[in-house]
């Protein structure tokens, strides 16, 4: 059964779904999807509302951050909920993932928004009569749309970095989770943003076609490539701006140095955590030959200890789209058709009512099977033996994804060397996906994982036009530049440039 079921809208209504919980597949509310005349209506109450937005002071937007912070915490509960109805994840998992860490990113930006986004003054290394200033000025309406895995934290986030920059904001949330999505306006409006500077958009794929093409002076994405491509070419035609973050497969390489315990239990919650529906889950792993037996013994242990179902108290939740609970499926046929044998899990729960598919752990796999080349985004940890790190990293970067990584030895030092070594846009040593959870660490993919950053100071700035003010600091009457154009002129021209870079002295002074 979907979990998004069209519903046939009556005469002049807006396309409409019923939505369905996926942990045990009963109705939750429905979407009215925002048609391509109300993206257009919503950009022009945007632009209007952002001309008094961005031209407050950072520290004015700052402020209204700092108060979304205490809304969010009076309203833990009603977070909590919401998403728990969309998703199906553990109340823990929910809490700490989608409120936590909304609360620490709305406080990170608030405090340092003002010395990030301050004009700089830039020392000129050549035109010594000039003085180089650098504004960071907003872009003006930011088109966001967001995905349905952590439906809160990743609305609320580059929501948040593109207000306090000074923008107008449309955020269009994944038609799966439309609820949580608008819980981030909500949160904003109590805060006591100015009405029109951010508007929720519900509605499904020709919504976000809509606001694609709508004329925003920025999209930010996440989601799928497919969608991503379709995004960055719309984005190229209008050349606008664009962030894209689109998934990755990830890899975890084992040393024969690791902490097997902690390396074990980190393969475990890298694959399983939220299902395994994360941009940065562990989906393959590549295990030093001389440890794969210790290795695997030990996952096999942590995984039996995990508990699924939708109780308070459960570890691993349902799958949150039916069509992505059969790209599981698939790559785990697929897999032993090849050759691969399941240890654990393989299979639909069948204890649970609704999309739950049992973490499952392969061994004897190879980059022939789907599993270690195409995005699982489900509970999947195929374990796959290698001769030495050497090994381990070639085959890592033996895929179109490039996003993140994670490394595992007791040598930190050669940690971070190997890490290095893999094309990814991030990458941990002796932990797993937390670099998403570190305001302060840009996040971005390389290869097919994406363009762009988000957070720290290059995924605030990017929410901006960096804008160069060059001053004259002298006011003579003329510049050696200026007309009239001399063979005098021509001469000392020539003199400088074989002074400045013909010299020593002068590479040295320039």
């Amino acid at each position: 059964m979907a979990v998004l079921e069209p519903l046939e809208p009556g005469p002049g209504e807006r396309r409409r779904y019923r939505l369905r919980s996926p942990a045990t597949l009963e109705p939750i509310g429905e979407l009215e999807a925002r048609s391509a005349a109300d993206v257009r209506t919503a950009l022009e109450i945007a632009r209007k509302a952002q001309r008094e937005w961005g031209a407050l002071s950072v520290d004015e937007r700052a402020r209204v951050l700092r108060r979304a912070v205490r809304v969010l915490l009076s309203r833990e509960a009603d977070v909590v909920d919401v998403v728990r109805r969309e998703t199906g994840k553990p109340e823990t998992e929910a809490l700490a993932v989608e409120v936590l860490a909304a609360c620490d990113a709305l406080s990170f930006y608030a405090r340092r928004a003002r010395r990030i986004l301050a004009d700089r003054t830039v020392p000129v290394h050549l035109m010594k009569t000039k003085k180089l200033r650098i504004a960071y000025r907003p872009l003006g309406v930011v088109g966001i749309i967001t995905p349905w895995n952590f439906p809160f934290l990743l609305a609320l986030n580059p929501t948040a970095q593109a207000l306090v920059a000074g923008n107008a904001v449309l955020l269009k949330p994944s038609e799966a989770t439309p609820h949580s999505g608008q819980l981030v306006e909500e949160v904003f409006r109590a805060a006591g943003l100015p009405e029109g500077v951010l508007q929720c958009l519900p509605g499904d794929g020709e919504t976000g076609r809509a606001l694609v093409e709508a004329g925003c002076d920025k999209i930010s994405f996440t989601g799928s490539v497919a969608t991503g491509r379709r995004v960055a070419e719309a984005c190229g035609r209008r050349l606008i701006p664009c962030t894209l973050e689109l998934g990755g497969k990830d890899p975890m390489v084992v040393c024969a140095d690791a902490d097997l315990d902690r390396a074990a239990a980190g393969a475990v919650y890298g694959a399983f955590a939220n299902a395994g529906q994360v941009c940065v889950s562990t989906e393959r792993v590549y295990v030093v030959d001389a440890v794969a037996d210790e290795f695997v013994r030990k996952v096999l242990a942590r995984t039996g200890e995990l508990r699924q179902g939708a109780g308070g108290e459960a570890d691993v939740g349902p799958m949150i789209l039916p069509s992505q609970l059969e790209i599981v499926e698939r790559h785990v046929q697929d897999a032993v058709a090849r050759g691969a044998r399941v240890l654990a899990g393989g299979r639909r729960n069948p204890n649970t009512p609704g999309l739950f598919f049992e973490p499952t752990v392969l061994v004897d796999v190879d980059h022939d099977m789907a599993v270690m080349r195409e995005e699982s985004f489900g509970p999947l940890l195929p374990i796959m033996r290698v001769r030495d790190e050497e090994e381990a990293i070639r085959l890592a970067n033996d895929t179109r994804y490039g996003l993140n990584a994670n490394v595992w030895t007791r040598d930190k030092r050669r940690g971070i060397e190997l890490a290095k070594q893999i094309q990814a846009g991030s990458a941990v040593v002796n932990d797993c996906m937390i670099t998403y959870g570190m305001p302060e660490a840009p996040f971005g993919g390389r290869k097919e994982s994406g363009i762009g950053q988000v957070n720290g100071e290059i995924g605030l700035r990017s929410y901006c036009h960096a804008q160069a003010i060059a001053v004259d600091r002298f006011g003579g009457k003329n510049e050696l530049l200026w007309f009239p154009y001399t063979a005098r002129k021509t001469r000392l021209l020539q003199r400088a440039m074989r002074l400045l870079w013909g010299t020593p002295l002068g590479r040295w002074l320039s």
